[in-house]
């Protein structure tokens, strides 16, 4: 199976009020060149959003974000998420991760983090806030004495900024929400995030499978 980090360069991170928003969004971004569509647990239409783009979007790799208990693991997966982002990790939620049998990018923010995740065979992970928690410059210094840990930095990112991040060896691609604008999403405006995403798509080349 593609690691979850080589689909594209860029994952969308939405946040979604309305899940009847989901699938022409969902498909906004794939046609965008974006197929990993994380979807985060941050309000009551997000697990109806996921089902909605797993049963209906078949291109789509939908995953949920914001997971932080294994009720919320569980959920997840009923849904249809194919993987699951948090913004941090407990040995609890890393194991309930592990049960599911779907990728899992725990977030890390230190070294610590990420030794002790390696200790557990964890070599993908979510660094976040990434350019709160020292951007760049940060991941640069951790790629030479911790070579096999991978991430996708996300919290931050910017178009711009992007770019600087998927440089890094041990970047395989970021998170972000700048090809979602607010305004655009209100708008249904699913052309214009279109065009968004396909910059975005463009920041690097990626496999669309899994």
């Amino acid at each position: 199976m593609t690691s979850l980090l080589d689909l594209a360069p860029v994952i969308p991170v939405v946040v979604l009020h309305d899940a009847a928003d989901a699938v022409p969004l969902a498909r906004a971004l794939v046609a965008g060149g974006l197929p990993a569509i994380e979807v985060t647990l941050r309000t009551p239409a997000a697990l109806d959003a996921i089902r909605a783009i797993a049963e209906e979007v078949p291109d789509a790799v939908v995953g949920a974000g914001t997971v932080i208990t294994p009720a919320g693991v569980a959920d997840s997966v009923a849904a249809g998420a194919r993987f699951l982002v948090s913004p941090g990790w407990t040995p609890r939620l890393l194991d309930a991760a592990r049960e599911s049998g779907v990728p899992f990018l725990p977030g890390v923010s230190t070294a610590s983090e990420v030794v002790a995740l390696l200790e557990r065979g964890v070599t993908e992970m979510k660094f976040f806030p990434a350019e709160a928690a020292g951007g760049t410059a940060y991941l640069k210094s951790l790629s030479s004495p911790l070579p096999q840990a991978r991430f996708c930095p996300t919290g931050g990112i910017t178009a711009e900024s992007a770019r600087e991040y998927l440089a890094l060896p041990n970047v395989g691609c970021v998170g972000g929400t700048w090809m979602i604008p607010a305004d655009a999403l209100a708008a249904r405006d699913w052309g214009r995030v279109e065009g968004l995403a396909r910059g975005a798509g463009g920041l690097r080349g990626g496999s669309l499978g899994v």
